[in-house]
């Protein structure tokens, strides 16, 4: 079943017109901030829990390290995957399994190339 959702997750992005995630979901899984920031625009919209902020990405990925410290991620689904009209930009919504409890994360990102440049990240009880 696992087996599955891996698979019907690497090809949603092609069947909708979207750019592949697939890396992004799956640092999310692992709590891995540092190939998280490979995706990171150079100015982001952070929210984690009742803190919100914009950030450079480094700013970015030192609060999203310091979030998965405290929350170790256990499974990153995504549920939602979508275009604005003329496709310019994409979001993606998901539930994240952690120690500490489920997270509903909300991913904003446009295409650069082929590539998916996040610009918002919002982290939610």
């Amino acid at each position: 079943m696992k087996t599955l959702v891996v698979i019907l997750s690497l090809l949603m992005p092609v069947s909708f017109g979207l750019p592949n995630i697939a890396p992004i979901t799956k640092a999310l899984s692992e709590g891995d901030a540092t190939t998280l920031s490979n995706y990171l625009d150079n100015s982001v919209e952070l929210t984690v829990l009742a803190s919100q902020n914009v950030y450079d990405k480094t700013q970015a990925t030192t609060v999203l390290r310091d979030f998965f410290t405290k929350n170790k991620p256990r499974a990153f689904n995504a549920v939602h995957q979508g275009s604005s009209k003329g496709s310019a930009s994409h979001y993606t919504i998901g539930d994240l399994a952690s120690s500490a409890g489920n997270f509903r994360v909300y991913l904003y990102y446009k295409s650069v190339g082929d590539k998916p440049v996040i610009q918002e990240i919002r982290i939610e009880k």
